[in-house]
């Protein structure tokens, strides 16, 4: 992949082979930012689990205590009473069978997150093909399948993210914004680390996080050394 130059320049700034401290991690990414936009801080941890098996299988979600630093668009799928909590709790979007079409002929994907109601799944299951590889269907593990839709809704505007190994083993999640503090960058990565030391699957042998990288969206990666998060 080619880089350009202040991407060039930026990574020349600091040994990108070393194992830094969080804090120290943090204070980098934000000064090695390169983008004149506010770029999405980015964390990235391989594990040495094997996402082929079931009981190694890792995924969630947290509420960071800053947010995202992004709007959220919220769709859910919900009828009569619950679509009526749903749009009263702030949803950008609520329906049923009708949007169907709408996503799978038309290409309608204005929306960051699905949530739905355990008796909507049947009609949202259709949409496996289209929101599946986005990573857009809704997961009772996630809290994006639940009867309290205010909730699910509420702590999804306030912030909370969704984690899951890809198919390289690796977790991506945002953490916040380059113009945040280093302090609430500090106080969001220690929560979602600290949910994925508690989410070790017990039978994983070896090694569980082998690299802990932050990244701005347009930035060189910064190695965070991951002693502090072995047994948090």
């Amino acid at each position: 992949m080619k880089r350009g130059k202040k991407y060039a320049e930026v990574a020349k700034s600091y040994d990108r082979y070393a194992l830094y401290d969080s804090a120290e991690a943090i204070a980098l990414v934000k000064k090695t930012a390169p983008a004149k936009f506010d770029e999405t801080v980015e964390l990235h941890v391989r594990t040495g689990c094997d996402g082929r098996h079931a009981d190694q299988q890792i995924r969630g979600a947290v509420v960071l205590p800053h947010g995202t630093g992004k709007t959220v668009r919220v769709l859910v799928f919900a009828k009569g009473a619950k679509a009526d909590e749903a749009a009263a709790a702030g949803a950008d979007y609520v329906g049923a069978e009708e949007l169907i079409p709408k996503i799978q002929n038309e290409g309608w994907l204005d929306f960051d997150v699905v949530v739905a109601t355990p008796d909507m799944m049947g009609v949202v299951g259709r949409l496996g093909r289209v929101l599946g590889p986005k990573g857009l269907m809704p997961n009772p593990k996630a809290g994006t399948v639940t009867m309290d839709v205010t909730k699910a809704i509420q702590e999804i505007k306030a912030g909370k993210i969704e984690y899951r190994l890809d198919k390289t083993n690796i977790i991506h999640v945002p953490i916040g914004k380059v113009s945040f503090t280093e302090e609430a960058l500090a106080d969001n990565l220690d929560a979602i680390m600290s949910v994925l030391a508690k989410a070790r699957p017990s039978t994983l042998k070896g090694t569980y996080m082998k690299s802990i990288v932050l990244a701005s969206t347009m930035g060189p990666g910064v190695k965070v050394n991951p002693v502090k998060y072995m047994n948090a």
